[in-house]
């Protein structure tokens, strides 16, 4: 064989092993494709569960139930500084937001009152709920109920009265305070008599002598309520021996 011949064909393998590589191009390409569409499935696959999610959230905290923690006194004995609780949306009925306006915060949506769309039933006397605050809208309050709509409440001396009859509240109450201030100074201990009109309820907290309550700015109105308190499902002390930090004995709780 000449050398023009073994020439010849070495170009000939060479241009063999070219094409082939060029050939294998557009399968590393599609590769790449692959990977990328890959990874962009997955992107997107986690943005939908974390909007869903979100969605799924804000429902629940809109319709079912909501987290609310205890930052004051006001309902010493019965629920502490520091308890977390659940309050129930659909205790009094299926509610519809109203008056709502946009925030930049989460939920992106703050609502100030609510409709009844289906009704379960009405607050009743000795329920706790949270509520909007009448003097400032933008906080929740949580009371309980002493008065219902129609119904006349005085205090004397510290007594509850309920059209003329004392409330029995020794179980769930406490007065830390033996001293009696005159209504005419302050409502604390001498109050009324109201009668409360319709739509309405009257609330006080269980710590009788250090609540900021409907003696001192009114009403509650129906549609202010945001729903019935019914469970403590945390609750954190903060304070002494680390070992007594978490109130451990309050887990799962029921809010009577």
């Amino acid at each position: 064989m000449s050398l023009e011949q073994n020439q010849r064909n070495v170009d000939k393998l060479s241009g063999s092993s070219r094409s082939g590589e060029q050939a294998s191009l557009p399968g590393a390409k599609l590769a790449d494709n692959t990977d990328q569409s890959g990874r962009k499935s997955i992107v997107r696959e986690y943005a939908e569960a974390i909007i869903v999610a979100m969605l799924l959230a804000f429902a629940i905290r809109v319709f079912v139930v909501q987290a609310f923690k205890i930052p004051s006194g006001s309902m010493i004995p019965t629920l502490l500084i520091g308890d977390h609780i659940l309050v129930s949306k659909l205790s009094y009925g299926l509610q519809w937001p109203t008056d709502c306006q946009m925030q930049w915060t989460f939920p992106p949506v703050n609502c100030y009152t609510s409709n009844t769309v289906v009704a379960f039933g009405k607050p009743q006397r000795g329920d706790i709920i949270v509520f909007r605050f009448p003097e400032d809208e933008e906080k929740d309050f949580i009371k309980r109920i002493v008065g219902l709509p129609g119904d006349t409440v005085q205090l004397r001396n510290k007594v509850v009265l309920v059209n003329g009859q004392p409330l029995d509240d020794k179980a769930f109450t406490q007065r830390i305070d033996p001293g009696i201030i005159d209504g005419t100074v302050n409502p604390r201990d001498n109050f009324g008599p109201v009668t409360i009109p319709e739509g309405s309820y009257f609330v006080m907290g269980d710590n009788r002598d250090q609540s900021l309550d409907s003696r001192f700015w009114g009403y509650v109105r129906e549609e202010k309520i945001r729903g019935k308190a019914f469970r403590i499902y945390w609750s954190w002390k903060g304070q002494g021996n680390w070992t007594e930090w978490v109130r451990w004995e309050r887990f799962a709780k029921a809010i009577q």
